[in-house]
């Protein structure tokens, strides 16, 4: 496999799926950690963890993908403008290279449903692989349930 082209990328494990992150994205993976819940807060959103001392949003990356709630052992934290969000997956399977060329847009019937968390598809290692859209993992209307007073904005 010719790499040279390929945007390196964090391989999670969310139930049966595999999901890719943009390295770019990523600050860091660390064990799940104790998780307050936020009235109001969207299904998908656990509630709020305080990592690095500072609350941070917990997305269950399952129930984003329209599974019922996972496990979430990991939580991945990654960049959403200037926010930071922790996804919580079931592992973290580690850094690949993924190429450019092996990415495809969700199929038409699909653009609809995914198009707000999904950015692409494709295979890695005969399985599919699902690109997550970091920048779209929680919408701007969710934050203000997801922030605590004097959190970064």
């Amino acid at each position: 496999m010719d790499d040279r082209n390929a945007d390196l990328s964090l391989i999670c494990r969310v139930q049966a799926r595999l999901c890719a992150l943009p390295l770019a994205h990523v600050v860091e993976t660390l064990r799940a950690l104790p998780v307050e819940a936020v009235v109001g807060a969207p299904h998908f959103v656990r509630g709020l963890a305080v990592i690095r001392g500072a609350p941070v949003p917990v997305v269950d990356t399952a129930r984003l993908l329209g599974e019922h709630a996972g496990t979430g052992g990991r939580f991945v934290t990654v960049t959403v403008g200037e926010r930071r969000v922790a996804l919580a997956v079931d592992s973290v399977l580690g850094v690949r290279p993924v190429p450019a060329g092996s990415l495809h847009q969700l199929p038409p019937l699909l653009q609809e449903a995914g198009a707000d968390v999904v950015a692409a598809i494709g295979l890695l290692d005969a399985e599919l692989l699902l690109v997550l859209h970091s920048t779209r993992l929680l919408p701007d209307d969710a934050w203000g349930a997801g922030e605590a007073p004097g959190a970064a904005a």
